[in-house]
């Protein structure tokens, strides 16, 4: 296995049996001291019990399959490393989350903050993910996950703004309460001799800068980012209801990991409808990916609606998909039509409210989908800024065109949410996120193997994890 540059969102197989994760940066006046820890998760995203935290007060799991090294430092450079013997890991862990916290201060005043990913025996270098951050004060850096059998890595680069305490409490961590009236605390507490003197075990969240242009994650006045009742709901079918019931409250967890509980916002929706996408659609892949993002659209605009599009060689608008009619949304415009693109005539047998998608093609142009949905926000401005969550199995090759909408886009009120469908070429939408000469980040990507197998916690939590960060940005350019 040789050394890989990661990109967020990226993911590569793991051979090496015993594998170190040190995280690095570069020490100086005014840097927060930075500790890495990991979480052992199971298949539902949570720990078992706080023994399955893994820091610099609880070093070792009972397992043995992961270890807390601690930091070492040198001229200009400094660490902390997990070592997680791969072999040694239980059956019902799933993940081993590796995450970092910042005391005293942001990750945005972190420089040079990489993970690198290093085989034990011989030190090696596997993969290296160099990290971007801002405000947050608690970070995930990438994760150790299985997949049919064999483990894999993925650079995940997700920021908390609720700190080490908001992400730990997130994956079912029982938290010192900081009052003076608090219990016991299950963390266990550093001995008196050798904890660090300013580093409570976890520490509380701090409050959200005022400055920020999104809630704090419990306003006055009630509990905040509980799922909100949507116009429609009261219409689907039990099993669907119940469904969205629980992926709201998914969605809201998520906001509320990122500072970002009451956070409102447009949600339009892009669907690749090229040629390669059709086993996704025959599979009932694309219909399930609606139906989840219907959960976000749900609990960020309570309207009841989301815009929808489909493209490949042109765009079509699909018509609003209202919550009260998903079922019939998904039966009618969930689909790829014909390809026979020679064909002449509209397709019988359509409803009059759809797309014949004859006349969409089969081909990559996602510039000019692109351009559709800026144009609908500059002609139907809103209060709430826009988030486009866009949907793509890759073949990208348009790379001049789409960088040329997106670098037009920073100054308007929308955020590009890219999601890949496997593993393809992504092109531009990929590097993105290191392109200069942006006022503001205004997009974000990632990429997952199967979209049907990621769990709903992990998905939203990565669909969710720029926007907010997006929104303070914007909100101090000026741009909202």
């Amino acid at each position: 296995m040789t050394a890989s540059s990661m990109s967020k969102g990226s993911n590569l197989p793991v051979d090496s049996p015993v594998v170190r994760v040190e995280l690095a940066w570069v020490p100086g006046p005014g840097v927060p001291d930075v500790d890495a820890s990991a979480l052992l998760l199971t298949e539902a995203g949570r720990v078992r019990d706080d023994g399955d935290f893994v820091f610099y007060n609880q070093p070792r799991h009972a397992s043995d399959a992961v270890t807390h090294l601690g930091k070492r430092s040198a001229t200009g450079a400094a660490a902390d490393t997990v070592e997680v013997n791969l072999r040694s890991v239980e059956p019902a862990v799933e993940r081993i989350v590796l995450c970092a916290s910042a005391g005293g201060g942001t990750f945005g005043q972190v420089p040079g903050l990489a993970l690198r990913l290093l085989d034990a025996g011989t030190g090696s270098e596997l993969a290296r993910f160099d990290m971007a951050a801002g405000t947050e004060t608690a970070f995930i850096g990438g994760e150790l996950y299985r997949r049919q059998g064999t483990w894999k890595f993925r650079a995940v680069g997700q920021g908390y703004a609720s700190g080490l305490a908001g992400l730990a409490t997130d994956f079912g961590i029982t938290v010192d309460d900081p009052s003076p009236a608090a219990t016991a605390p299950t963390v266990p507490a550093p001995p008196a001799t050798t904890a660090p003197p300013t580093s409570p075990t976890v520490p509380a969240p701090p409050p959200v800068p005022p400055t920020a242009p999104v809630a704090s994650a419990q306003p006055s006045g009630g509990h905040s980012g509980a799922p909100r009742l949507t116009k429609g709901e009261e219409r689907l079918p039990v099993d669907m209801r119940k469904r969205l019931s629980l992926r709201k409250e998914q969605v809201a967890v998520s906001l509320r990991k990122h500072g970002a509980a009451d956070i409102t916002a447009r949600v339009i929706l892009v669907l690749d409808a090229s040629g390669s996408m059709s086993f996704l659609y025959s599979k009932g892949v694309v219909a399930d990916v609606v139906e989840r993002m219907a959960a976000v659209a749900a609990q960020l605009d309570d309207d009841g609606e989301m815009q929808a599009w489909t493209f490949a060689s042109n765009p079509a608008r699909l018509p609003d998909l209202r919550l009260g009619e998903l079922p019939e949304w998904l039966r009618l415009h969930v689909r790829v039509g014909e390809v026979g693109l020679f064909r002449r005539g509209r397709k019988k047998g359509l409803d009059p409210s759809q797309v014949d998608m004859r006349d969409v093609g089969i081909q990559n142009e996602e510039q000019k989908v692109i351009a559709e949905v800026r144009a609908f926000v500059r002609d139907h401005p809103a209060s709430a800024p826009t988030l486009v969550l866009f949907f793509s199995d890759g073949g990208v090759y348009r790379n001049k065109e789409i960088e040329g909408e997106l670098r037009a886009a920073v100054e308007e009120p929308i955020f590009w949410q890219f999601v890949g469908l496997g593993r393809s070429n992504y092109g531009v939408l990929e590097r993105f996120d290191t392109l200069p000469g942006r006022r503001v980040d205004n997009v974000g990507f990632f990429a997952v193997d199967d979209i049907s197998t990621v769990p709903d916690p992990e998905l939203y939590d990565r669909l969710l994890s720029e926007f907010p960060l997006w929104i303070t940005a914007a909100g101090r350019a000026g741009i909202l």
